[in-house]
């Protein structure tokens, strides 16, 4: 069998020629560039790119790529997307989807693609608002946050998307700051690479909005103190000084100071992103000092499609019908007959 060697691109080919029209300042220009960039490295045909999208800011994704792509319905991209991995398995195929896309309409087709391990790649762009519809809080907006929609304050407890998608059984799941592109970059190849259904959170800042919701981890002069970015097999050290690690005390996560109370590198915990067990994950998702960000689950599972296609062989080889005409014709049959003209 012949193969043609994959042209290589540059981030220009995957740029389409529409103007990208998000407010100036917005986390999302960041997203865009990076994933551009990405494409070129993952060693994937332009052709064989597919990006769907819901509704929302995030969801204008598609038309800025010179790749195909689909502007869905809210909340559905999911569904379209395991549609078109499913019918055409060589496509990569990316979910552009936000917090209100995902967690609030699109709340079951989210927690069931990430059930069923489609080799698909989802990108979830966090600003904890509704930003399109002009600021309404979200399923992941703070209790106490004045929105349009809760002037005097949001009562309901947000979803926390990463402890979401662990518990619907992700098998991998990343973290990011909306100010990373370099990370960025590194993680989308990584989880193109990825067989199953990768889900990247993307904590993106609203300029207009819901600005500064996460400055207090994101900001250049605080990100090396208050998160915590981690490497599958090394140690989760933080900190300006790097001198800050996480420790377990009981059944809970601690920041300890090497150097400090007979601390040493020996004791900070190694980070194990392939674990099958969720529980360390789970932990690190949750925690709000440090927040962590990185490749928090990276476990290679059995895919849907590799399900579906063991099953086929199986039913296949234990069938006493060969063809579609082997089942139209067996056990009883009527044979009718034209009556002669008269």
């Amino acid at each position: 069998m012949e193969t043609t060697a994959i042209e290589k691109y540059t981030f220009k080919d995957f740029a389409s020629d529409q103007e990208v029209r998000w407010c100036p300042g917005c986390d999302d220009y960041v997203i865009l560039r990076a994933m551009q960039k990405a494409l070129p490295e993952m060693g994937v045909k332009k052709e064989d790119v597919v990006f769907i999208s819901g509704i929302g800011c995030s969801s204008r994704f598609p038309y800025y790529m010179d790749c195909y792509g689909m502007h869905g319905i809210h909340g559905r991209a999911p569904a379209i997307a395991s549609g078109v991995k499913l019918a055409n398995p060589n496509l990569s195929v990316w979910v552009i989807t936000g917090d209100g896309d995902s967690m609030a309409i699109g709340g079951n087709h989210f927690i069931h693609v990430l059930r069923r391990n489609i080799d698909l790649n989802i990108v979830l762009f966090n600003n904890e608002i509704y930003g399109l519809t002009k600021g309404q809080f979200s399923p992941t907006s703070l209790v106490g946050q004045k929105t349009k929609s809760s002037p005097y304050g949001n009562t309901q407890p947000p979803f926390q998307p990463g402890e979401l998608a662990i518990g619907a059984q992700a098998r991998y799941f990343a973290r990011l700051g909306g100010n990373t592109p370099k990370e960025m970059t590194e993680v989308f190849i990584d989880a193109e690479k990825f067989n199953g259904t990768s889900l990247i959170e993307i904590l993106q800042n609203c300029v207009i909005f819901n600005d500064g919701c996460y400055s207090k981890y994101t900001d250049k002069d605080v990100r090396e103190d208050k998160q915590l970015y981690v490497e599958d097999g090394k140690p989760m050290i933080f900190g300006k000084n790097r001198n800050k690690g996480l420790v377990l005390n009981g059944l809970k996560l601690e920041v300890a100071t090497i150097g400090e109370n007979g601390i040493t590198e020996n004791h900070i915990l190694v980070h194990s992103a392939n674990e099958k067990d969720p529980t360390l994950h789970q932990m690190l998702v949750r925690l709000e000092y440090p927040l962590v960000t990185g490749i928090i689950r990276r476990f290679e599972d059995i895919t849907l499609e590799e399900r579906e296609d063991a099953l086929t062989k199986e039913v296949k080889s234990r069938s006493k019908f060969k063809k579609t005409d082997d089942l139209f014709f067996s056990g009883e049959t009527y044979k009718v007959h034209q009556a002669p003209l008269k």
